[in-house]
């Protein structure tokens, strides 16, 4: 393992950093112009390395975060940890292959374009496997204005179409949450903008440095890759390095102001009048505060029970400590089951494992909901409760609820007008857009009777809706599993109100302006769903934190994606209908 960059004097050691930056600053060029084949070898020798990795990494995470190895939950770690990592490998080698023997990228992906011109290509599923796998969901990508068919493939893949490939140090300040995140990060930078990246590994998850180690040993060995740990002290003299030219982030919206206008009360007044102390260009995922809005329709009690259980997982994966967590939930004030379905969301908060609070801070910031929502529920007796926070005021603006992201186990509850669904529905998107921080994800529950009735003035609806991802019956969490999808915030916020953040990961088709990603799945799991007319064989997802076997799905998912066969089906076909 690289020796840590912090030692007993002043907190840095610079000679481990500068020692770091100067080889990649070496290698940056022949990174930039290294052949595809040799790109697509060190790629795959990801896959690998991630695969005799994966179990002591999962191990570990699951310890670091008080969950029990044998828990139905622990399958969270597998999904969101060596499984992502893995699939998102199997995209980009996929993409490089194509542009190595001259193929079309876009190749089996379906395009259309919107009455009022905006493109849109489908981007899941692209293989039988997925149609098998994840049976009714679909992913696609909506492109930015100016963005045509004629125009979409040049727009593709810009770093290779270049014909002066310029080499580039870049650092990574990874994200301390979800395990693959930094490791992803790394590989967007890597392979789509054909950069070198020194990645500092978050303080809270560090110890997943030595499986990064060896996952990316080639990488390192051949002077493209370098890791470096510590603090806050070390990341400000990385992101003031004169070898450093550009900066990545997954964190908050606070370290990122304090990285480009500096601290205190002049790092303020800087961000006021937009003058940065720190000029190096900077993309970003900050998260932000995510609705749910909830559509009124022809519910039954299962579908009441059922996509509670959704509510629950969208708030409580990771034990709420996920950037993408929904923290409001927007009700019909007129629907005659909304009391009935926030019933049925308290019920399952209350009864799903107790996770640990073991992101730093957590106490506090609970603490500070409850002393700003002093009416609040607490669905549990410890320490770091789990909070319901009913009927907060949609005309107060001002509300920390819309304002401040809560990273923790606390959710939000108001109501909007609306008489009919589509009326509530543009209600909420205009709530959504103009009173909550922030662009990262947004939530629609619809019923398909509901979907039918709207046509497309619903697509309509969701066009209006800006947020980098968007899930219709799914949370939209699950476009950070779409790996030829984008992963970021809706573009166009100013570095001095940059909210979500700027730019995209993810995007293994290397789409060069996408707007966002929208995820579609089905409304009600299978047999269920036949009778709501859904032709589709999806039982319960794995990733709803009441899916029973989720952590034997999980890791079988994981070792399918590293070697895919039909061979896997029956066993994975077992354990989901069980779920």
């Amino acid at each position: 393992m690289v020796a840590s960059t912090e030692d007993p004097g002043d907190g840095i050691n610079r000679e481990a950093i500068d020692a770091a930056l100067e080889t990649l600053d070496a290698h940056k060029q022949r990174w930039a112009t290294l052949n595809l084949d040799e790109k697509i070898a060190l790629l795959d020798s990801v896959r690998v390395n991630t695969l005799n990795c994966s179990a002591r990494w999962v191990q570990l995470a699951l310890r670091a975060k008080g969950i029990p190895h044998d828990h139905p939950v622990s399958g969270e770690e597998w999904l969101s940890g060596p499984y992502q990592l893995i699939e998102t490998v199997n995209a980009l080698s996929d993409t490089l292959k194509a542009l190595r023997d001259g193929q079309d990228l876009l190749d089996g992906v379906e395009t259309r374009t919107r009455p009022d011109g905006q493109l849109i290509a489908q981007v899941f599923p692209r293989h039988t496997f997925d149609k098998v796998m994840l049976n009714g969901v679909r992913a696609e990508v909506w492109m930015q204005p100016g963005v045509t068919a004629s125009n979409l493939r040049t727009s593709m893949a810009q770093f290779y179409r270049s014909p002066e490939r310029v080499g580039r140090v870049t650092l990574v300040l990874g994200a301390g949450n979800i395990a693959s995140i930094p490791p992803l990060d790394m590989l967007y930078k890597l392979f789509v903008e054909g950069q070198v990246v020194v990645l500092k590994m978050n303080p809270v998850n560090a110890y997943l440095g030595e499986f990064f180690e060896a996952i990316f040993d080639r990488f390192v060995q051949a002077g493209f890759v370098r890791f470096l740990y510590g603090g806050a002290a070390v990341g400000r003299v990385l992101t003031e390095h004169p070898l450093v030219e550009a900066m990545h982030i997954t964190g908050s919206e606070k370290t990122h102001d304090v990285i480009l206008f500096g601290p205190g009360e002049e790092g303020v007044r800087r961000k006021a009048s937009d003058e940065p102390v720190n000029t190096r260009p900077m993309t970003s995922e900050l998260g932000g505060v995510g609705p749910t809005i909830v559509v009124p329709g022809p519910w039954s009690d299962e579908d009441l029970a059922f996509q509670a259980e959704h509510v629950a997982t969208q708030k409580m994966h990771n034990g709420g400590f996920n950037c993408i967590a929904s923290q409001v939930l927007i009700l019909p004030t007129s629907w005659g089951l909304s009391q009935a379905f926030l019933s049925e969301v308290e019920r399952v908060l209350r009864t799903v494992v107790r996770r640990s609070p073991y992101y730093p801070g957590a106490a506090q910031r609970t603490a500070a909901i409850q002393e700003a929502y002093p009416d609040c529920t607490a669905l549990d007796r410890s320490e770091v409760p789990r909070l319901l926070i009913r009927n907060v005021d949609a005309d107060n603006k001002d509300e920390v609820a819309f304002n401040t992201e809560f990273f923790s186990a606390a959710l939000a509850q108001t109501t909007l007008p609306g008489s009919d669904a589509e009326t509530f529905l543009r209600n909420a998107v205009a709530f959504a857009n103009e009173t909550l921080h922030g662009t990262l994800g947004a939530n629609i529950i619809i019923h398909p009777d509901t979907l039918r009735e709207l046509g497309a003035v619903f697509e309509e609806i969701v066009a209006e809706l800006e947020y980098g991802a968007i899930g219709v019956n799914a949370w939209s969490g699950t476009a950070f599993a779409m790996t030829h999808g984008t992963w970021g915030a809706f573009p166009g916020h100013p570095r001095n109100d940059i909210q979500s953040g700027v730019g995209v990961v993810h995007n293994a088709l290397m789409f060069g302006k996408p707007q966002k990603t929208v995820v579609y799945a089905p409304f009600a799991p299978f047999p269920r769903s036949m009778f709501n007319g859904e032709r589709t064989l999806m039982p319960k997802p794995p990733w709803f934190i009441t899916n029973k076997t989720g952590h034997r799905i999980a890791r079988l998912m994981t070792q399918f994606s590293a070697a895919p066969g039909w061979h896997w089906m029956p066993t994975l076909f077992r354990f989901a209908l069980r779920g």
